[in-house]
């Protein structure tokens, strides 16, 4: 597989805050005061990035450590407090419910490859521990992959197979029994507007719980980042996408930032409907939410997972 979350867009260390500056008026009789300047405008380049957070060791004789794209600034606490309610408007479900239900289900991925450490997420499908993620979070893996629980309980596991043009890959935890497996929804039923819950470990914070709503349904990745610019987070040797994944994704507006890959994106009845997989990201800025997030849908998935369980 060619696709691997090192390089997705450009490597950067890690970035505080920006400190704004704010400009300071004095009030004096009589004086009216003029509005500050508008902020001048960002070009339209853009790159569309995975959801994958990578801690990676530099190499080639520079010690120290690397982290891909993740932001002082992001957004990536739970989201929890306002209530919600589900599109037929007769029952009342809260984001922390919802939450509740799924988070045991929901695990954090840790990959080592030759780079460094790869950090994702994955859905649980059985309780005997096999595992639904992306293929560009165990690209490049050497040796085994971490998966831990939502309660820290940590297994060693294998890659099954993987389909990277879906980017779907499904792992097996090694000696595994009793987890609590998802309830696998039907997206073909999603409706724009719909109220949905991104669940995953953006930059290796597990359990990280978010809130927004399908912001659009039939997205083909060819047609993000139409800027001057455009980056493919799925090959870091290259801007070029002939290799990247090829799929039709759900767009929603819940944060997702990386390490969120291969998390859940639920609806309220707490059923999943689709794979986090992607976030687009203005050129010049670090890899972070703007509130255009993408995910496979659930049901293209189980296809995806069908085969490869039957390979």
């Amino acid at each position: 597989m060619s696709e691997n979350d090192f390089g997705r867009g450009r490597v950067t260390g890690y970035l505080p805050p920006q400190q704004q500056s704010y400009p300071y008026y004095t009030q004096q009789p009589g004086t009216v005061l003029a509005p500050p300047p508008p902020p001048k405008k960002r070009g339209r380049a853009a790159a569309l990035v995975s959801a994958t957070a990578v801690a990676a060791a530099l190499v080639g004789g520079a010690g120290g450590a690397a982290i891909v794209g993740l932001h002082g600034n992001s957004s990536a606490a739970a989201s929890s407090t306002a209530a919600a309610q589900t599109v037929s408007g007769t029952t009342n479900t809260d984001v922390s419910a919802v939450a509740a239900k799924v988070l045991p289900s929901v695990v954090q991925v840790n990959v080592t490859t030759r780079q460094g450490e790869a950090i994702g997420s994955g859905v649980i499908l059985s309780s005997d521990g096999k595992i639904l993620t992306n293929a560009h979070v165990i690209d490049g893996a050497e040796g085994s992959v971490t998966i831990t629980l939502s309660d820290g309980t940590k297994y060693q596991a294998k890659v099954l197979g993987a389909n990277s043009t879906a980017d779907i890959a499904v792992l097996q935890a090694q000696g595994a029994s009793g987890l609590t497996a998802a309830t696998l929804g039907d997206s073909s039923q999603l409706k724009v507007g719909e109220e949905v819950v991104a669940i995953g470990s953006p930059g290796g914070l597990q359990n990280t719980v978010t809130s927004g709503i399908v912001s659009a349904l039939n997205r083909k990745l060819s047609d993000i980042g139409t800027g001057e610019e455009q980056s493919s987070p799925y090959d870091h040797t290259s801007n070029q996408t002939s290799n990247a994944p090829s799929y039709t994704a759900i767009q929603t507006d819940a944060a997702i930032n990386q390490g969120n890959s291969g998390g859940a994106l639920v609806d309220m009845q707490g059923e999943v409907i689709g794979i986090n997989s992607a976030l687009y990201s203005p050129s010049g800025t670090s890899a972070g939410s703007v509130g255009i997030g993408f995910a496979i849908p659930i049901n293209d998935a189980k296809t995806i997972v069908s085969q490869i369980e039957n390979s």
